[in-house]
């Protein structure tokens, strides 16, 4: 069963909310943070983006980076812009995007249930990715990256948070510049905090990571390099727990650099052997499950997989994997996903319009647009013990790093 407990948050003072709340450190590249942070000293990404204060051509990963992230983190709570909790608590977070709200329970995992499998997972990691993490939680003693869990509904914990967010107010209700409305609860009463642990430990049998694999390998990591001196804290990684009915999953999209040598009819034909290829007079976002859009020379086409390019079992079935075993490797020449540089992903947030201008511009030969994989997807896969391709899953809204810390070391 899920073990969660309530913690101790460093958080921004009230009407420092909306100016520290910034977007998660790995959605954006150091340019885009440093324009993002511009005129704005209470950002948070000068902690989880350090690099934005130092020199333009310095290491992401040298030590200077993280050094910098604990002396900002430092400048941070000495000018009282943060504060820590005085008692251990849970937090309700609620998002609301385009009209569509979703909520969440901010709390701590065991890091326990993630060497167990408790807390279920469906992708690798990469070294490189863990080993930023580590250096970063271990240098500023804090997790300041939220690994976003899903968990199958239980009506008693749904009861119960909506319960709370009608009854009381708010220690943090504002609007983004994306329009993304963030509103947080703070659950600070003994019994309700009891009754939310018990429910957890009795009635979640498992949780799954639908973002934040490398947060949460991390954070593991960094318990077993303290040994003998971990502490409390670091038993523990900060986590927000979402129902599944609440979630949308948006597509993750491919563009490719190049056609591998092959000029379009070329290309076709062999798509033609396993899809059924069609031109389109408009953008196409697949409408059902192994329908792709693919975007090449100004022409958008639909292809619908024929049968045998696809199996039924959970990791077979996905459109991911049906791209990579009938397109990217046979035809492009691309073996992993992970490493191979000619392929890049687009997020659905946004928009097929990225795909017409990556592609458009030069930089990219040719897009693949595709359906998104379901929540129960997710789950069939985390639960059959396998891994996803990766960037198979793309979360929105995403959740503020800064607005709830959690600190390993008193």
């Amino acid at each position: 069963m899920a073990i969660i407990s309530p913690f101790k948050a460093l958080r921004p003072q009230a009407p420092y909310a909306k100016q520290v709340a910034s977007r998660p450190y790995d959605v954006l590249n150091s340019k885009e943070a440093k324009l993002e942070a511009q005129g704005n000293p209470a950002s948070f990404l000068h902690i989880t983006k350090s690099e934005i204060d130092l020199p333009d051509d310095t290491d992401l990963y040298s030590p200077a980076v993280y050094k910098a992230a604990k002396e900002n983190l430092t400048a941070f709570i000495s000018r009282e812009m943060l504060f820590r909790e005085s008692k251990p608590c849970y937090y309700i977070y609620q998002l609301i995007m385009n009209g569509r709200s979703q909520t969440g329970l901010v709390a701590v995992s065991a890091v326990d249930d993630y060497e167990k499998d408790i807390i279920k997972k469906h992708e690798f990691t990469r070294p490189d990715k863990e080993n930023d993490r580590i250096n970063h939680i271990k240098t500023t003693g804090a997790q300041t990256g939220n690994v976003f869990l899903a968990y199958r509904d239980v009506e008693a914990i749904n009861e119960l948070i909506e319960k709370w967010k009608k009854e009381k107010s708010p220690g943090y209700d504002f609007i983004a510049d994306d329009d993304i409305r963030h509103t947080i609860w703070v659950v600070s009463d003994n019994k309700t905090i009891e009754t939310i642990t018990g429910l957890f430990a009795t009635q979640v049998p498992c949780t799954y990571i639908a973002d934040g694999h490398h947060r949460a390998a991390s954070a593991a990591k960094v318990r077993a390099a303290l040994g003998s001196e971990a502490t409390e804290g670091s038993d523990f990684f900060l986590t927000t727990l979402f129902p599944a009915d609440q979630l949308a999953i948006l597509d993750y999209n491919r563009v490719i650099k190049d056609l591998n040598g092959l000029t379009e009819q070329e290309l076709i034909t062999k798509l033609e052997e396993k899809f059924i290829v069609k031109k389109s007079e408009k953008a196409v976002k697949p409408a059902s499950l192994h329908e792709f859009g693919m975007y090449l020379n100004k022409t958008w086409y639909q292809l619908n997989s024929k049968e045998g390019t696809y199996s039924e079992d959970p990791i077979g079935i996905l459109d991911v994997t049906i791209l990579q075993n009938n397109v990217l490797d046979p035809i492009f020449n691309i073996k992993d996903q992970r490493t191979d540089k000619r392929i890049d992903f687009v997020g659905g947030i946004r928009g097929l319009e990225e795909l017409e201008n990556r592609v458009n511009s030069g930089e990219m030969a040719i897009a693949f647009s595709l359906y998104p994989v379901s929540i129960q997807q997710l789950f069939d896969i985390a639960d059959s013990g396998n891994v996803m391709p990766p960037k198979s899953t793309w979360f929105e809204p995403k959740l503020r790093d800064g607005l709830l810390t959690h600190l390993i070391y008193e």
